[in-house]
Formats: structure tokens, C-alpha cells, sequence
């Protein structure tokens, strides 16, 4: 009975990562085809997936082994991000989505370590960024 209940949390876990990603990658999806509504709740399902499987395989109290998987997790969002911006000869794009990225990476970790308050802060901090960010970059374009 344990481990349904803990695979039904997981679960609930992995979906919720999903969920809380969907305003910044509906967002990314409306502004350009590079980024959008499948890279960016990928990314917070997989970062959350690693935290999980993490928790599984460590101790919580082995903190230096909860550290490399975040600091693995940092540097391949990076990777991921880094493809998004496109440089042409005197113009850079994509770093927004980039940056958005790296922060969907550390809402599906927060999923993953339970830190709901922290997971959802992200997604709407993220998002009235997007979003407030971009009205004012056009009105001073």
C-alpha cells in the first residue's frame, strides 16, 4: 500500500510540475516557435523527475548528493536554454525564453522537494515578468 500511495504522489508531483509550467510556456508558444508549449513543461517534468528519482536513491541527509543532482539539473537547463537564443549579425533573440528556462528547471525542482510555496511564487513570478516585461519593452521600443 506504501508504494501506491507513494507512486500516486509522485505522480501528483510530476503533473503538478506540468501545470505550474503552462502560463509562461503558453506565453513563449504566442510569441515565436522557437520555445513553448512542449520544451517548457518538459523541462519542469524532467528537473522534478530528477529530484524524485534523487529522493529515492539518497538520503535527505546526504545534502552533497542532493546538491550535484541540483547542480547537474542547472547545467543542462543551461544547455537547453542556450539553444533558444539566436544571435544574427547585431540582434540577439530567445534570451527571455532562455532565461525562462532556467527558472521553469527550478519550479520543477521545487515540485520534486515539495516546495509548493516556492514552486508556485516561480510560476507566477515568472510569468508577470513575461508578461509586464514584455508591454514595457514595447511601449519603450
Amino acid at each position: 500500500m506504501d508504494e501506491i500511495y507513494l507512486a500516486l504522489i509522485m505522480s501528483l508531483q510530476l503533473l503538478a510540475s506540468i501545470v505550474l509550467a503552462l502560463p509562461v510556456a503558453w506565453d513563449r508558444e504566442r510569441e515565436g516557435p522557437s520555445m513553448g508549449l512542449r520544451t517548457f513543461p518538459l523541462v519542469s517534468l524532467g528537473s522534478c523527475a530528477y529530484v524524485l528519482i534523487g529522493l529515492s536513491l539518497v538520503s535527505p541527509d546526504e545534502h552533497e548528493m542532493l546538491i550535484r543532482i541540483m547542480q547537474g539539473l542547472m547545467a543542462g537547463i543551461g544547455f537547453v536554454g542556450g539553444g533558444a537564443i539566436l544571435k544574427n549579425s547585431d540582434h540577439v533573440r530567445g534570451t527571455a525564453s532562455a532565461a525562462s528556462i532556467w527558472v521553469t528547471g527550478a519550479l520543477g525542482a521545487a515540485v520534486g522537494f515539495q516546495l509548493w510555496a516556492l514552486a508556485i511564487a516561480l510560476s507566477v513570478i515568472n510569468f508577470s515578468v513575461i508578461v509586464v516585461m514584455s508591454r514595457i519593452k514595447q511601449k519603450l521600443d
